[in-house]
């Protein structure tokens, strides 16, 4: 099964109020497995446009787990703190393996 990926692209717009998002949703994430691969505030754009301020990609062990957290309950009571303090555009992607 393939891992999946949760990746976030954020314009902010209040720093402190997304800080006690990140305080507030830590939990839920540690709870479902997630493991914290970037947080990049400045990502360098190659080709097109990037939206926002900062990139975070989130690994889970498979889709599914990545949709049950965003999902759970604990999550979802979090996730008002983020759109009060970023714009931000939200993907789950199922992560791929070479071929041998």
């Amino acid at each position: 099964m393939s891992k999946g990926y949760v990746i976030v692209t954020e314009s902010i717009n209040d720093p402190a109020g997304l800080e006690a998002y990140m305080r507030a949703a830590a939990p839920s994430m540690i709870a479902s497995g997630a493991k914290v691969l970037v947080v990049d505030p400045k990502p360098a754009v190659l080709e097109g446009d990037w939206h926002g301020d900062r990139t975070i990609v989130l690994e889970f062990e498979s889709v599914e787990a990545a949709r049950a957290w965003y999902d759970s309950a604990e999550y979802q009571q979090v996730m008002p703190l983020r759109h009060a303090a970023a714009d931000a555009n939200v993907v789950i992607v199922a992560g791929f393996e070479m071929p041998s």
